[in-house]
């Protein structure tokens, strides 16, 4: 595949997760990512874990990407996660604000993400390429879309090397961001987050808290299929398909794929890809 593709991970609660998630990044590894991100919780919840599997990762000889949320922590909690990274030979991280962990009002010494960037930046020089996250349907707190944008241009302008989509499933809206971003000097590579579709239920839960828009078209079939779950995998794998074939075509720079710890679906879309 000459599609540049990257996986997402988040960090198991239990050795049983460990275990598993072993298992389907051997199977996802036979797709040649050019990179594994894994995710950090709220706060920083998961620290211990996110960096555990990421240096497992790099021990298998992949380049592995931790994420970096900034929201709630100091900067000298910043500073001696950047130097384990550092000292484990781990050259990108995925750079972002984070949500506050429920109950804590305090936001830290981080308010965005720009600034995380430019701390980064300040302590490492270009030790680390950086990615930072892209809304094309704009984030749930934006005030407004043109305010969400010029965040984005301060991530850019502050040291990113490139971007990733929140998912979505309207490509239009990722055009349209790639040349809205691109109008104010952003530019760097923006590569769409895919999100593979598992079940429904869950994922209408999850789009509506993150802003993502599933279209009254796609939602009225699912719900058409009540538990049909032969059905809504189905026609889960045509929709994501379709949409990668269309982001490529129209000039995406490769695809971002959040696994959910699971590699089957993530799997068969690649190989209709080709």
């Amino acid at each position: 595949m000459n599609t540049e593709i990257s996986i997402e991970f988040f960090p198991p609660q239990t050795p049983e997760g460990v275990d598993k998630l072993r298992t389907v990044r051997a199977e996802l590894a036979k797709l040649k990512p050019s990179f594994f991100s894994v995710t950090f919780g709220a706060g920083g919840s998961t620290r211990e874990r996110t960096f555990s599997v990421v240096k497992e990762i790099a021990a298998e000889g992949f380049d592995a990407a931790p994420h970096l949320s900034c929201i709630g922590s100091t900067r000298a909690s910043i500073r001696d996660i950047l130097a384990d990274y550092k000292a484990a030979g781990i050259r990108r991280i995925v750079a972002l604000r984070g949500d506050l962990p429920s109950g804590m009002a305090e936001t830290g010494e981080f308010r965005y993400a720009n600034e995380l960037i430019e701390f980064i930046r300040a302590e490492t020089g270009n030790w680390f390429s950086l990615e930072v996250a892209a809304y094309p349907e704009w984030h749930p707190q934006a005030r407004s879309p043109k305010d969400d944008l010029e965040a984005f241009v301060r991530k850019v302008k502050a040291g990113a090397n490139s971007a990733i989509t929140q998912y979505f499933y309207n490509a239009d809206a990722y055009f349209s961001f790639v040349d809205e971003a691109q109008a104010l000097g952003a530019n760097l590579p923006i590569v769409p987050g895919i999100m593979p579709i598992v079940g429904f239920t869950k994922l209408a839960r999850f789009s509506d808290a993150c802003g993502a828009e599933i279209p009254r078209w796609m939602r009225k079939k699912f719900e058409s299929y009540g538990d049909d779950a032969d059905s809504i995998r189905a026609f889960g794998l045509d929709i994501v398909t379709e949409l990668c074939e269309r982001l490529l075509k129209g000039g995406a720079p490769g695809l971002h794929f959040y696994s959910m710890n699971q590699s089957a679906l993530t799997t068969e879309i690649c190989r209709r890809l080709g």
